[in-house]
């Protein structure tokens, strides 16, 4: 696990000096993913001069030895890579390589294995080899060309753009800020996307011209390409969507025993694959059925207790500790954790917002940041339960989201709007307290103190026009209002074109969704961000192509049916866990975000949110954003997640790395 960065000058303006003195400094700016080393590599030409140049910054993972340092040179001296990430099985590729035709291996990394792969088979065919996590940059230089490459579902990083004649790349825009004269202009499209995900969604970021490059895609990049300032199109190496088509054209042949039985077995190998390190390791556990899932697999197989991790709030409410404490002390694993309060938070916020090196909004980066951080003091690699949701249907938007689209799309579109409006004119705070007081039997899931919050989110869906925008409305947090001084509203709608959908059923439809934009989007960014920013480096078993197959290739009702999602995994956890201990409400990483904001968060949110503040952004409509901040301190409104997302883009605008 590492940071990568680097530069592609096709006229070759600088000397080696100046061109490594570049480099260091945009490996400088990443060095808190990569504090365990440091390296530069440039390509001179004739006469000197420096086209492409690569920076590492190093998180020794897998062979901890100067063997595995990078930049690395191919055996044949072609390539040179600077690589991201995890190939977890190298050790099986290697053996295939080496059946091929004997090499004299320098050392055991899995950086080592992969540029051997990539130069024999090509990029594209090694890439479908791999199973990893990973963002690379290659050179190849006897064509002068650089390539660039992004796992399968986007776990890493890499973003990319043509600034003032030549190709920055970086693991972070912050490597790319270290150009010297690096200013372009904030994407106002973008921005406004962001106000509507509480993410800026790929391929933009939050700069104009520069971009991320997309999950299982490469880029080939030539001299004449940055000449023309016209960058080729990225391309696909994974196709999630005909991936997960296929697989239902080969629909899993047995019962759901059977099917319990498949995961188990490819979950193990995927968890197995992952434990694979030179240093310590542990799991991020939560107490939810993916983490716990995830810790009972590396337990079975561990001769000492796994090492986890959770945290805890002082708000009852939203306190998950006491279950993932219950998972853990029945597991056996050694158990750690954090109970947070608003202080702690308040001392992370702004140092976070300059880790997101763009705007970000997903509130449950703080605590995800802050487990990373007690997690890095005692191990160097945890693995995580992300994905298991997108794999086999565990939101609930997958359960319900289907019947309200039915019931939505039967009313007069007049109807529905009328309730919208009504629902839309009742704070939030009054529903809920509302529902709060119902018996359970009447309220439902509607009484767990986020009544309000939800019917809001109602009220968006009534608006929808058609099915598409009404998967669009399920991934929206907030309405963008008129908070942005632009008439420029973002028509940005991550839904996917349904054409390549039609064999699909609506919540199948949903989990592509997910899997296409929400998960890498906001989900792996967020995990990305919080465990990069303190040095751990995050593993998820569920990520795997194998999986993702046999979860596919599954029926939906095995999956999820009458109002239960991730049915294989509930059932493949009791052979683990007693289902006492699981059966309860899915809850995530939330945080009292919209109370907090009142009451100790107020004075630090009044300090971004003044007037004075305000009119340092070119980008805010000042009046209405004092509006939405003076109508929810007050209590008369609950715009918790507008809020925050104002919050997080003048936080990052304020002090951005």
């Amino acid at each position: 696990m590492c940071g990568i960065t680097g530069f592609f000058d096709p006229a070759g303006r600088l000397g080696r000096a100046e061109a490594t003195e570049r480099l260091a400094a945009m490996g400088k700016a990443i060095s808190f993913r990569g504090p365990d080393a440091a390296d530069q590599w440039v390509h001179e030409g004739s006469v000197g001069e420096v086209r492409l140049g690569l920076a590492h910054r190093r998180l020794s993972i897998v062979d901890l030895s100067p063997t595995g340092a990078q930049p690395m040179k191919s055996h044949c001296g072609r390539f040179v890579i600077a690589f991201n990430g995890e190939i977890y099985n190298h050790q099986e590729l290697k053996r295939e390589l080496d059946q091929r035709g004997g090499r004299s291996w320098r050392g055991s990394s899995d950086t080592e294995v992969l540029l051997e792969l990539l130069a024999e088979k090509g990029v594209h065919e090694a890439l479908n080899l791999c199973d990893g996590m990973f963002a690379f940059a290659l050179i190849d230089r006897s064509k002068g060309k650089l390539i660039l490459a992004r796992d399968a579902f986007g776990e890493k990083p890499l973003s990319y753009g043509i600034w003032d004649g030549t190709l920055l790349f970086g693991s972070e825009l912050s490597a790319l800020k270290a150009w010297p004269g690096f200013a372009p202009p904030q994407d106002r499209s973008a921005l406004s996307a962001y106000f509507a995900y509480s993410c800026i969604p790929a391929p933009k970021t939050i700069y104009e011209g520069i971009l991320k490059l997309p999950p299982g895609h490469t880029l080939e990049i030539s001299a004449a390409d940055i000449h023309s300032r016209r960058l080729p199109e990225a391309k696909a190496w994974f196709d999630p969507i005909e991936h997960a088509l296929e697989a239902r054209r080969q629909p899993f042949q047995g019962d759901f025993s059977d099917a319990v039985k498949a995961t188990q077995q490819v979950l193990s190998r995927s968890v197995a694959r992952r434990q694979v390190a030179d240093v310590p390791l542990g799991a991020l556990l939560s107490g939810g059925i993916d983490s716990t899932l995830t810790t009972a697999l590396m337990q079975q197989t561990s001769h000492t207790p796994v090492q986890t991790f959770t945290i805890g709030f002082e708000e009852s409410g939203y306190d998950e500790s006491p279950y993932a404490e219950a998972v853990a002390a029945h597991l056996g694993t050694q158990h750690q954790t954090a109970i947070l309060n608003e202080s702690i938070v308040l001392d992370a916020i702004p140092m976070l917002a300059r880790h997101c090196d763009e705007p970000f909004a997903d509130s449950s980066l703080v605590p995800t940041y802050l487990v990373s951080r007690m997690a890095r003091q005692n191990v160097k690699v945890v693995l995580t339960g992300d994905g298991g949701d997108e794999m086999f249907a565990g939101y609930n938007r997958y359960l319900f989201g289907p019947k309200l689209w039915a019931q939505f799309s039967a009313m007069p579109a007049s109807v529905r709007r009328g309730l919208a409006t009504t629902l839309q004119s009742i704070p939030p705070q009054m529903l809920t307290a509302f529902f709060d007081r119902l018996p359970k039997t009447l309220s439902g899931q509607l009484g767990q103190g986020r009544a309000g919050e939800q019917l809001h989110k109602v009220a968006r869906l009534l608006k929808a026009s058609d099915q598409n925008g009404f998967e669009d409305a399920l991934l929206r947090t907030c309405d963008q209002s008129d908070i942005l001084r632009t008439d420029e509203k973002s028509e940005l709608n991550v839904s996917i074109n349904q054409n390549r959908l039609n064999d699909l059923d609506f919540s199948e439809i949903l989990m592509i969704n997910d899997l296409t934009n929400y998960l890498h989007n906001d989900v792996l960014a967020k995990i990305d961000r919080a465990s990069m920013a303190v040095s751990l480096e995050a593993r998820t078993p569920f990520l795997n192509r194998e999986v993702m197959q046999l979860a596919w290739s599954m029926p939906m009702a095995q999956k999820a049916s009458d109002g239960v999602g991730k049915k294989v995994l509930r059932e493949l956890l009791k052979e683990f866990v007693p289902t006492h201990l699981m059966d309860r409400p899915k809850a995530g990483f939330a945080l009292p975000i919209g109370r907090w904001l009142r009451g100790p968060l107020a004075d630090w949110a009044e300090s971004l949110l003044s007037k004075e503040s305000l009119d340092r952004s070119d980008a805010l409509n000042s009046k209405k954003v004092m509006q939405v901040w003076s109508e929810h301190r007050s209590g008369r409104r609950d715009h918790e997640s507008l809020v925050w997302s104002i919050l997080m883009y003048q936080s990052w605008r304020e002090d951005p790395i």
